[in-house]
């Protein structure tokens, strides 16, 4: 399967385009560049809190502004960011492009209670002019394409999303990636597909498909059955950072890879510390990893156990014994899975 319409945000060019989503505590430097090697077109930060980034005190810890670090090799890169005052967010803007990402993020679609019920994220989608204003205030402050992240609605009742994508190209966002989901639904419940071809025949803008995008075929059938410019993927990665080689090689063959086995997944969970490791230290590397034990090892029978005992270890040679004793017991054939949950 061939995609006719490969996404293009500014100077950013993606063929086919599957984006790593940006994601709390889990899309860092480390697990960005690593799907960047597995094929991802695109990556983004973790969503960066505009107020915590202003305020942050020079001489003071740089917890928020460390989230805006990125290396080349991550390009194409974009930074997200959210808030609920206009003024901060101008602010945020200006700071995060300072850093000279690829774009600018706006997320107006994160469903957690402290973000959304304090008017930010998919609170937005209660308060159309203030998201219009945020939008505004952002453009203004950069010179870099402003996208935005949001949700179909607040919940099933208040599903305005041709209007909100109409607004947005009125003030200039350059793509749209949606959450087929409501706010009310967070992760849970069916997604909702059909939206993106009524958004596609409202906006000439790129329109990016997220929301239960699990594998190869289902990014192939979103592509087919939608019309999207891209596919954005977010847990399915954390369980999988193989997706995005999967989805490549499916989209160009029409074939399935086959299947990773446990000495891959041990060795690509080791070339994952080792880059978390290289960029921010022992300590954050060894933290970073705990996100993502489960992930690699979910399938193996006894995987709960041997997630707990990684997370415990506190020197990285420690870790890398274990994967590398792991490794060698680990021949090229599947080893017993746990049962389904």
């Amino acid at each position: 399967m061939s995609i006719d319409r490969p996404l293009r945000i500014g100077s950013v060019r993606a063929d086919p385009g599957l984006l790593l989503a940006p994601m709390e505590e889990v899309s860092g430097p480390a697990f960005r560049l690593l799907c960047r090697q597995l094929g991802a077109d695109m990556v983004y930060t973790e969503f960066v809190n505009a107020e915590g980034l202003v305020r942050e005190a020079p001489d003071g810890p740089r917890r928020t502004l460390h989230k805006l670090d990125f290396t080349d090799a991550e390009r194409p890169l974009g930074i997200q960011i959210y808030g609920a005052s206009e003024l901060s967010m101008e602010q945020a803007a200006q700071i995060a492009t300072e850093r000279a990402p690829d774009l600018i993020d706006i997320n107006c679609g994160c469903w957690v209670s402290n973000v959304a019920l304090r008017g930010a994220g998919a609170g937005l989608l209660r308060d159309l002019p203030q998201m219009r204003e945020i939008v505004r205030r952002v453009k203004r402050a950069t010179h870099l394409p402003v996208t935005v992240k949001t949700r179909l609605g607040w919940d099933a009742a208040s599903i305005r999303i041709v209007e909100v994508a109409r607004m947005l190209v009125d003030e200039g966002v350059e793509a749209l990636a949606v959450h087929c989901r409501t706010r009310a639904q967070g992760h849970k419940g069916p997604v909702d597909y059909s939206w993106i071809p009524r958004i596609k025949e409202a906006v000439e803008i790129p329109v990016i498909l997220n929301g239960d995008v699990t594998g190869p075929e289902s990014a192939a059938a979103a592509f087919r059955e939608t019309g999207c410019d891209a596919v954005m993927i977010g847990r399915a990665a954390i369980r999988h950072p193989w997706i995005f080689s999967e989805i490549r090689h499916y989209l160009r063959t029409g074939r399935l890879l086959p299947p990773p086995t446990p000495r891959q997944r041990a060795e690509l969970c080791l070339r994952h510390l080792r880059l978390g490791v290289d960029y921010g230290g022992e300590r954050e590397g060894l933290v970073g990893m705990r996100r993502h034990y489960s992930g690699y090892f979910r399938e193996l029978r006894g995987a709960a156990r041997l997630r707990a005992e990684l997370s415990g270890y506190r020197s990285v040679a420690e870790v890398e014994a274990r994967l590398r004793e792991l490794a060698a017991s680990l021949d090229e054939a599947p080893a017993p899975m746990a049962p389904a949950a």
